[in-house]
């Protein structure tokens, strides 16, 4: 599918950076570095909700989130209808299609959930740039996917922990990496983009014990869920049940 390109709007990749979430690439990356990238000729594309960011052999780009979330499907035991698959939440300041920086032609199914902005760059060019060049934005590339993995393990493998307690720790982790205050109430996290279904798959969990653990948070007044939104009403209250 042919991105589109929002003309009407054009990204300011000069202001924000530092308040990307803690711990992702572009939070890591030293000042200097991203100046270059800056120079070289880097710049935001619109995406829209349920396009898909091309990647692949005839697309050999990775992205860089600058706003927005996505979610990305892997099929390792093939695509059929009814296999599991992996299902991963990413959002800005995170790098995705990395496997490309590795074995070219590599490719994961990324669709953004939101209006997303996204930083393209050629997988080799990207590779070339960052190992003659810039030494210290492949280190914060590096520590960013080492934290991110440790991150999944702790959201997205705990299937021995009960419904509720993962749907608490997904949504307080999307809170924190793709939340954003509510206009309406700054002390609500509005988190936009996944529904009950991506959560559910994400989780690798029923739709309706998804539904069941989400219904639980909104009779505590720890949320609102909303059509593809969700509303935290209380973060500390939320985390709570990431313990239980």
């Amino acid at each position: 599918m042919t991105p589109a390109v929002d003309v009407t709007r054009p990204v300011d990749l000069s202001q924000g950076r530092d308040a990307k979430p803690p711990g992702s690439f572009l939070q890591r990356l030293p000042d200097e570095d991203w100046h270059t990238l800056l120079k070289i000729g880097l710049h935001g594309r619109t995406f829209y909700r349920d396009e898909v960011l091309p990647m692949g052999p005839e697309t050999p780009n990775i992205y860089i989130i600058w706003e927005g979330v996505v979610r990305q499907d892997r099929y390792p035991l093939g695509d059929a209808p009814h296999i599991p698959t992996i299902t991963r939440f990413r959002g800005a300041g995170e790098l995705v299609g990395e496997a490309a920086l590795v074995m070219p032609g590599s490719t994961v199914a990324t669709r953004c959930l939101t209006r997303t902005v996204a930083i393209p760059c050629d997988a080799r060019y990207f590779t070339a740039l960052i190992e003659r060049r810039l030494p210290r934005a492949r280190h914060a590339l590096l520590c960013s996917l080492e934290q991110r993995n440790r991150s999944d393990e702790t959201i997205y493998a705990m299937a021995i922990r009960p419904p509720l307690e993962r749907v608490s720790r997904l949504l307080a982790h999307l809170a924190t990496t793709a939340g954003v205050p509510d206009p309406r109430d700054n002390q609500q996290i509005v988190i936009t983009g996944p529904g009950q279904k991506d959560l559910a798959a994400a989780l690798q969990l029923a739709v309706s014990t998804t539904e069941n653990a989400l219904r639980t948070l909104r009779h505590h007044g720890v949320i609102e869920a909303r059509y593809r939104q969700f509303v935290i009403r209380d973060i500390d209250g939320l985390r709570q049940f990431v313990g239980a």
